[in-house]
């Protein structure tokens, strides 16, 4: 089965929620749609809460979480 798509989907503009990464056309950040879901809210209940998003909007901010989390991340190493 092929990852959702979410490019084009999610947005970072630096007037909306600081720059955080959203769901294009909201205002509604990808980490509030993922952190509700982790803190055991079904897809209807974030859904009923912020009525703008559609199911596929969820699978948008999954994916995009499920990809920034397989990014290499390079950090300094202290001396």
């Amino acid at each position: 089965m092929a990852r959702t798509d979410w490019h084009g989907r999610v947005t970072v503009q630096s007037d909306i929620h600081h720059g955080d990464p959203c769901i294009a056309g909201t205002r509604v950040p990808v980490a509030t749609i993922v952190g509700s879901l982790a803190d055991g809210l079904a897809e209807h209940e974030v859904l009923s809460a912020y009525p703008q998003l559609t199911p596929a909007d969820v699978r948008v901010a999954l994916a995009y979480a499920a990809d920034v989390l397989s990014q290499d991340v390079l950090l300094p190493l202290s001396a």
